[in-house]
């Protein structure tokens, strides 16, 4: 493996209200190296997405981070002033979020929007960015990208326009990509294409991606390495196949079992009881122990951290030398 682009250590990030403050990320540690495709799973309110926005610095305020620390390619960036932040959003690190529409201004046409974002960051006239567009367009499967370009957003499908902001993600030659639920609102067949097409542009331009999803299938079929999160904390991380085919975490091993497969014929998929804590009510000791069907009184009262358990860390005391038998 590559050296880490991205490590990030020990990240906290904190919403203050009127009850208390409450804790999105719970002091997760991470790397994504070079090349790789490091997939981060879970339900709805694990914090992945919020570990994404604290990386890029787009935390809503009052949310901050609280506390750790998230290096890219050695320079610290989560200390970095707002200015300086969004010089480093774009230029090194390329975003692509769930809802193309949130990322496009339907007031401009794609040229002049990937113009902006190239000339902003690379030293090209307006001539060679707009050659560099149609050629990122072209890239991207975009069918007449020379036409196309003077396009709005709204004269695009759905599956298009997350062509585009792939693109436009790309613009600047980013060294990292994250991409935040890239294919929830698409079509399945739509879903593999935009996948394809990230995976193997990420790998022609030599960028690392963090790919945020609760679709461990788009995971299974991307990721090099995967994260699973939940309630805040990872619960368990370690190469994709290994984690899919012996998924060590109670809670990984839940997520697996609920993935219907043609190969094995179940009656009934497994199904996790219960929900993912509300940040109000995080329970003591491991946050999954209510839900979980092999805890014991350990689990009720001290939190885990992550330990290596052959080829990954996991966040569970079953694997601790003091576990219950």
């Amino acid at each position: 493996m590559t050296e880490a682009l991205l490590e990030v250590h020990d990240l906290v990030v904190e919403f203050p209200t009127r009850k208390g403050t409450l804790t999105a990320v719970d002091g997760i540690s991470f790397a994504v190296h070079r090349g790789e495709v490091l997939g981060i799973v879970g339900e709805s309110g694990a914090g992945k997405s919020m570990t994404g926005s604290a990386i890029i610095g787009l935390i809503e305020p009052p949310g901050h981070i609280a506390g750790g620390t998230v290096h890219l390619a050695g320079e610290r960036i989560d200390n970095l002033s707002l200015d300086a932040m969004r010089r480093v959003r774009g230029k090194k690190i390329g975003v692509v979020f769930q809802d193309p529409l949130t990322s496009l201004n339907p007031l401009y046409t794609i040229a002049e929007q990937l113009v902006e974002t190239i000339r902003t960051h690379l030293p090209l006239s307006e001539r060679a960015a707009r050659d560099r567009a149609i050629g990122l367009l072209d890239e991207v499967g975009i069918p007449a990208a020379a036409r196309r370009i003077d396009d709005y957003p709204h004269q695009f499908s759905g599956g298009m326009r997350q062509r585009v902001v792939i693109a436009l993600a790309l613009a600047a030659e980013p060294e990292l990509v994250i991409a935040d639920e890239p294919t929830t609102a698409l079509d399945v067949s739509v879903q593999a294409q935009i996948i394809d097409v990230l995976k193997r542009l990420c790998a022609e331009h030599g960028a690392a991606v963090m790919l945020i999803t609760h679709d461990m299938g788009v995971i299974a079929e991307t990721a090099d390495r995967v994260a699973v999160m939940y309630a805040g904390r990872i619960a368990e991380i370690g190469p994709v196949r290994d984690v899919v085919k012996d998924a060590k975490h109670p809670y990984t091993d839940g997520l697996m079992g609920s993935i219907p497969t043609l190969t094995h014929a179940e009656d009934r998929l497994t199904q996790i009881p219960g929900s993912m804590p509300r940040l109000t009510a995080i329970p003591p000791g491991c946050a999954f122990n209510p839900r979980c069907p092999k805890v014991f009184e350990r689990c009720r009262t001290e939190r885990p951290n992550p330990q290596p358990v052959s080829d990954r860390q996991v966040a569970c005391w079953l694997y601790d030398g003091e576990a219950h038998p």
